[in-house]
């Protein structure tokens, strides 16, 4: 037997059909009561109770007001964080091969560092390879030059800081960051290999942030040079007994970290993992 329905059982199913979807729409599409009350979503932010806000998003983005409190809000960070990434990945994706060198800002042209430096850029340039360095002065700016004077690619990625000088003039590519993690995610990204020569607080910060991706397995092994041996044996004495005999690290691959006070060998050893152009 087929049940006839009449045209007002239809409206009446209308009806509990659109008062149900309302409900669903007040409460953000969540039907189940909280004891806590009302459920508001923000897009994929779930609030409750005093958690729901006053406002909306629509009415906050019409609204006629002059404050500019927004500008300094972590979402509008997350923009500017964003844009970092996406003009620097622009920027380096077709650079080839490169080798990052670093070391200190601090680094007058009259010491043997710089020389070095600019001999190590050079030799990198020679074989085909771009120098990335920190775009400043010191080492970075002899790395550029020994780059730039052979015809290669020197890049500079700086960063913003009250006391620096901005980019210097070796660099035929540069960008300027904000966020020091953006910028230190454009050196090993486009790195092939890493050449460290004597600095401060921020080479050390890029050497063992370096060491730790590879010790972790978050990039592959990449060959890193130390130059001055007396610079560095120091440190590494105590990271191959303190550090290893009380269990704070794991052995080091003994390729991985390669000490030398010949610019010759570091570059040989920084350039060894690019495959040569057929």
């Amino acid at each position: 037997m087929v049940k006839k329905v009449s045209n007002s059982g239809k409206m009446q199913n209308n009806e509990a059909s659109t008062k149900q979807e309302s409900q669903s729409n007040d409460s953000g599409g969540d039907l189940n009561p909280s004891v806590l009350g009302e459920t508001y979503y923000r897009g994929p932010v779930m609030m409750r109770g005093p958690m729901i806000p006053k406002d909306n998003t629509t009415g906050n983005l019409l609204a006629p007001g002059f404050s500019t409190d927004w500008l300094h809000m972590d979402p509008w960070r997350v923009l500017r964080i964003q844009a970092e990434f996406v003009d620097g990945f622009g920027a380096l994706a077709e650079i080839g091969p490169a080798v990052s060198i670093f070391g200190s800002a601090r680094t007058p042209k009259t010491d043997p560092a710089y020389k070095a430096a600019e001999t190590m850029g050079a030799e990198v340039a020679k074989r085909g390879l771009a120098v990335i360095t920190g775009g400043g002065p010191g080492v970075m700016e002899a790395a550029n030059k020994g780059a730039s004077t052979v015809g290669g690619t020197s890049i500079g990625l700086g960063i913003e800081l009250p006391h620096e000088q901005g980019l210097n003039e070796w660099i035929n590519l540069g960008m300027s960051f904000r966020y020091f993690f953006v910028r230190k995610t454009m050196f090993v990204k486009y790195s092939s290999g890493v050449i460290i020569c004597p600095g401060g607080f921020g080479t050390l910060d890029e050497m063992f942030e370096l060491l730790t991706l590879v010790q972790t397995h978050k990039v592959t092994t990449i060959p890193v040079v130390l130059f001055d041996t007396e610079y560095w044996k120091g440190l590494f004495e105590w990271v191959t007994t303190t550090l290893k005999d009380r269990g704070m690290i794991s052995n080091l691959d003994p390729d991985l970290v390669v000490m030398t006070d010949d610019t010759d060998e570091a570059v040989k050893v920084a350039t060894s993992a690019v495959r040569p152009r057929r």
